[in-house]
């Protein structure tokens, strides 16, 4: 598909509408970091998609008022939240040429705190795409559902990247790979479910809040550090290669593999970071030490605990519920918690 497929309808009647959405963040296995012009990634990228961690979304329209948008988070008014989603809805009238045709007043909230490692800018413009979804078939008519998701994840990438993913449960897709049928830099594709092993459609995912306060480094700008990168080249071919690999894991049920492949994405993501100029690092000490007591423990107890990153310091504690999970849950609380600020920790699950 191209761009020109996702134009908005020319007739429509506006009105009056409120609407509302939900949507969950995601964490990356195979991770995305560097993007081109339009935000496009530099390479494609695989997720789950989370269960608990969501951003809950109200819109209200108010047709035929000079266009202006008033947003508030979790009860509070943001200004510059507000004038970021003016900016959005401008770059994609395009695509719905009725979106400047009114007032908005859009009330969200997320289920899991500020600044907790957890993408709040994938579930939050996933959960306003979705909205934008519904006032669309409210004023041009129904679409199908499958074409009304592909354009909701091609929106939602337009205002952050990775919220593509977010439009679908389970194992997503982002960006062209020859391993997945369908695949595109322009709107997310679930991964085919009857190519995934048993034992990985039951995971959880616990977040250590190592640090719960603001990076030092916004990811939009740790992206844009990537294009003047020494070794950036080097890294886009590699998770496309990652790619091979990971079909198969899927495929197979190797959890060793799976782990050893997810941790260096992980590691790799921050290697970048550390090679940028000027290089920037994310990891706090708390991190690595969870890093090494995860190791630690693999290696005397055999069980199935790994870790992924995402741009910051806090860590994804990935296991299956494979039987040898309350083991695993003990050791979280009774080694790894006393490395967070505060006893912090998200519990969540994947959803399939």
């Amino acid at each position: 598909m191209t761009t020109q497929e996702f134009l908005g309808k020319q007739n429509f009647t506006i009105h009056n509408q409120t609407v509302s959405e939900s949507c969950p963040s995601n964490i990356a296995l195979i991770k995305y970091w560097g993007k081109y012009d339009n935000q496009i990634p530099a390479n494609p990228s695989i997720s789950y998609t989370l269960n608990h961690c969501k951003t809950n979304t109200s819109m209200e329209f108010l047709a035929n008022e000079p266009f202006s948008v008033q947003t508030f988070l979790a009860g509070n008014e943001e200004v510059k939240f507000a004038e970021k989603i003016e900016k959005y809805f401008k770059n994609i009238e395009q695509y719905l040429p009725w979106i400047l045709k009114g007032k908005y007043i859009i009330k969200t909230e997320n289920t899991f705190p500020h600044s907790s490692g957890i993408a709040s800018s994938a579930s939050g413009f996933g959960a306003i795409a979705k909205c934008l979804m519904k006032l669309d078939a409210g004023f041009s008519g129904d679409p199908s559902e499958e074409e009304s998701s592909r354009k909701a994840s091609f929106l939602a990438r337009l205002g952050s990247g990775s919220a593509c993913r977010s439009l679908y449960n389970g194992l997503v897709v982002w960006g062209i790979s020859d391993e997945v049928e369908g695949s595109s830099d322009l709107f997310a594709v679930k991964y085919p479910v009857a190519e995934i092993h048993d034992v990985f459609k039951n995971f959880n995912d616990w977040v250590l809040l190592i640090h719960e306060g603001q990076k030092s480094v916004s990811s939009t700008v740790g992206h844009g550090l990537m294009n003047t990168n020494p070794y950036a080249e080097r890294r886009f071919q590699e998770a496309r290669e990652n790619f091979v690999p990971m079909k198969e894991i899927l495929k197979s049920g190797n959890m060793e593999e799976f782990i050893r492949l997810v941790e260096h994405e992980a590691l790799t993501l921050h290697a970048m970071m550390m090679m940028s100029d000027p290089a920037f690092i994310l990891m706090k000490t708390g991190t690595l030490e969870v890093i090494n007591k995860i190791w630690d423990f693999r290696r005397e107890t055999g069980l199935a605990l790994f870790f992924t990153l995402d741009a910051g310091a806090n860590v994804h504690l990935l296991f299956p519920n494979d039987g040898s999970e309350e083991k695993i849950k003990t050791f979280i609380e009774t080694e790894l918690l006393q490395h967070t600020q505060k006893n912090g920790v998200v519990k969540d699950v994947m959803k399939f």
